[in-house]
Parts: C-alpha cells; structure tokens; sequence
C-alpha cells in the first residue's frame, strides 16, 4: 500500500480522497491555486502545495506543476479525482512515466474510452449494446453522409469523438440540415477538444440515462455495483442522480452489468468506470464510459456499502478486488442533489462569500461538502458546492429524507439550487419514478419565472 498520495483536484472531490486516504492510513498531499488556499481540505492537510494561480489552465490542468509537487512532497502515487485531468491519457503516461502510479486506468485504456469512436467499437466487439449509428468517424464526402443517416434514419445525432460534458453534440430532424450540422459539429469540435472527428448516431427521442458502475483490478478480476439513474439533467448536466434506477427489471441490470463486466476484462480496464447507456422501450444502448470516479459515485457507495475511492486506491497499489460479484448486495434506495451556487431557475453562478452553512443530518443522511461558514466560493470553477445524499429503506423514504434534509439545509450569502430541488422532490412525476433525459427541461420551461 502507498504510504502517500498527491490529490490533483479540488473541491468536494479532493476532500472525500483526502477522507479515504486517511481511513487507509496514507498521507494526502492536498495541491490548490491560489483561489483556493482558505478550502476545508487545504486546511485540514498535513501538507498541501500551491500549484498556481486561479486559473484551471495555469494550476489544476498544469502537469508539470502537479508532478513536480508530487516530486518534492515525495509522493508514490496521484489520483486525479474526476473533471481536469482525470481523463486525460496524457497526463497518466506523464505520471507513469515520472515514477509514480496513477490512481486510474491505464493511459491505453483512457485512450479507447476517452475516443467515442473506438469506445463504441471496442463495447460492439464485446457484446455491449450500442445506439445505431456510423461504424466509425464521420467521412468527408456528403453523398456518404447522406447514406449514412439514411440508413439510420431521422433524426439523427452528430457528436463529437472527443466530446464531454454535454458538449460537441448536434440534433438533425431533416437531410436538408445534415451537412451544415456535421461541419459545424467538426470544427466545434476541432476548437474545443482538438478533435475533428465526428461520428453519427439514430437520436433516441424519450431516453433515460443510466449508468452502471464497475471496479476492476489489475488481475483481471472485475465487478459491477448495480445502476444509477441519472435523467434529471439540464443542458446534459446532472442534477439528481439515484439509485436502483425506478422500475426497470433487475434481470436486466444484470444482463447488461455482466457484458460490462466482460467487456473490461476484454481490453484489460483496472480501477473505477462507468458505462453510460440511454435507455428506452427496454432497450440499453451505450454511449460512453466514463474512466473515472464520478460525482454522483455517492449512491452507489450508499446501496452496496462499497466504498469505490478507496477500492480505487487499493487496486493502484496492486491488491486484488476484496470481493466478488456474489458479495454485491443491493440494499435500499439512495438520491442525491448536487447543492450549485447558481440561481435556482435561471442557473446564473453566484460566487462569493457564504456568511451562514448549516449541514443536514439524521438517519440516512451523507452531505459532501468543501465549504463552511465564511469561506468564499471562488468564480473560476464548477458551481457546485456540495452534494447532499440520503439513503432509505425504499424510494419513497429516501425522497421524504431528502425533503427533510433540503429543508435543513442553510445556506447564506449566495444562491443556491435547493429551491428547485426542493420543488422537484415534490413533483409528482419525479415522485412516481422513470422521468427521461427531457424532463427537467420540459419542467423549467412549465415553470419559467
């Protein structure tokens, strides 16, 4: 086992390393720009190192300053958190190479999954079913094109190979918009991930979106944690996540859990992942995987009692998954909502000082959170500023846990989402369970203010 660890992150994330790294007794280096010197984690570090200035680009996306950290603290190993450089193949062959174990996949696996390209072709050749789509990337002649889609049939979705996070992504109803729409989408996304490369799929009108979460270690050993729905999402940006996804056959989850499962022994996955499916008329369809820990990793943790960060770590160092898929047991229901520092409707950031935080508890109860009262939310990163997640015997108890626990919740001298949260746990359609991709939109637009 590592006797220290560098956490290249920030926020909720760097904090719940830091948590697993001390349960494990392993010393956290914490890094941190010069915005966040005053975080919860920083503070409660036995080292941190400062990386940079506030900028992302000049601090948590700066390689060689994250490994030269990792070098004068002495650190054997970096674990990238998720976001920044978690998923790029680049900065864990640079780890790697500089003598230090990367808490992650191998940079060729990173590099299989992070190419949506050869992501879906590796899941075909192992048996994972996929959104009908081009067999591979996008060519340059129209007539092809047209031919394409045509046999895919309207409407279709252009996306980018080297997409994430919601972006490089084109919905064409009519052939007469389809050229347009690819050139666009090409040199979107040439700027925003310096890929051009772009590829086709048949657009899937009411989708959910769930997600199976798998651990594997470097013995080839492997498991899958059951699923996450994850439909309420805005601009392809998640919300509330939770977990069993409501009323989709357990028969199924494993069936599909399984290919997964086979599919990373297949290409020799270790560590944490995620494979991402849209899901509709009882079908599953992938579209990602995802070759990190994630956000809403909480609920899982809650239903199966796993703890996936520390899983993460332990099979880095080389040890050898401590179960296996009969020990996986799923118990309970579990939901989160990601606590933003936005407006709640019309999801301007609202960064500052928060002159009040007061924490939910109880039964059942789990909030992430970086901040405290009196620290300031800084306007260079992500919004979010916490997540609170319950877990209960049935779905039903986790949301009236969650309401308590949103209405406990004390946030001042900022916005935040809770309002709508606290909105959404009260509509009867997110209540009754299987709310698609769509809702939460069709919901803001009901609800304009």
């Amino acid at each position: 086992m590592f006797k220290k660890i560098l956490v290249a992150n920030r926020g909720e994330i760097a904090l719940r390393i830091q948590r697993a790294c001390s349960e494990l007794g392993i010393k956290a280096v914490m890094v941190y720009s010069e915005a966040d010197r005053e975080a919860k984690y920083v503070k409660l570090a036995e080292e941190a190192v400062c990386i940079g200035p506030a900028p992302s680009a000049q601090s948590y996306l700066n390689m060689p300053a994250i490994i030269s950290a990792a070098e004068v603290t002495d650190a054997e190993a970096i674990h990238p958190g998720y976001g920044f450089l978690s998923e790029n193949a680049d900065f864990a062959e640079r780890v790697e190479q500089s003598g230090f174990q990367f808490i992650g996949p191998t940079p060729e696996s990173i590099r299989i999954m992070g190419d949506k390209v050869s992501a879906k072709q590796a899941m075909i050749k192992a048996g994972v079913p996929c959104v009908p789509g081009s067999e591979g990337e996008l060519p340059d002649d129209p007539v092809q094109i047209r031919r394409i889609a045509k046999a895919i049939g309207y409407p279709v979705i252009i996306k980018a190979a080297g997409g994430g996070g919601g972006r490089g992504m084109r919905v064409v109803h009519t052939e007469a918009a389809l050229i347009n729409a690819v050139q666009m989408t090409k040199a979107e996304a040439g700027a925003a991930f310096n890929n051009p490369a772009v590829y086709m799929e048949k657009f899937l009108q009411n989708p959910r979106h769930i997600e199976i979460q798998i651990l594997a270690d470097k013995h080839r050993n492997a498991v899958y944690l059951g699923e996450r729905d994850c439909s309420m999402q805005r601009r392809h940006q998640k919300i509330i996540e939770e977990a069993p996804a409501p009323g989709i056959p357990r028969k199924l989850i494993d069936k599909v859990g399984e290919r997964c499962v086979a599919a990373c022994k297949k290409i020799g996955y270790r560590g944490a992942g995620t494979f991402e499916f849209l899901y509709e008329d009882g079908e599953f369809y992938f579209i990602e995987m995802n070759t990190r820990v994630q956000v809403e990793h909480p609920v899982t943790e809650m239903i199966t009692g796993v703890d996936i960060v520390k899983t993460q770590i332990m099979v880095a160092a080389g040890e050898r998954l401590p179960f296996t898929q009969r020990d996986i047991q799923i118990r309970g229901h579990a939901i989160e909502c990601r606590i933003n520092a936005e407006d709640p409707y019309k999801f301007t950031p609202s960064p500052g000082r928060i002159t009040m935080w007061h924490a939910p508890g109880g039964p059942g109860v789990r909030v992430d959170s970086h901040v405290y009262t009196n620290y300031f939310v800084p306007p260079n990163y992500d919004s979010m500023v916490g997540k609170v997640i319950v877990h209960g015997d049935t779905r039903q108890q986790a949301m009236a846990r969650m309401s308590t626990a949103l209405g406990e919740t004390l946030v001042e001298g900022i916005n935040t989402n809770i309002p709508l949260h606290r909105e959404l746990m009260a509509d009867a359609k997110f209540m009754a369970g299987g709310t698609n991709i769509h809702y939460l939109e069709e919901w803001m637009a009901r609800h304009a203010r």
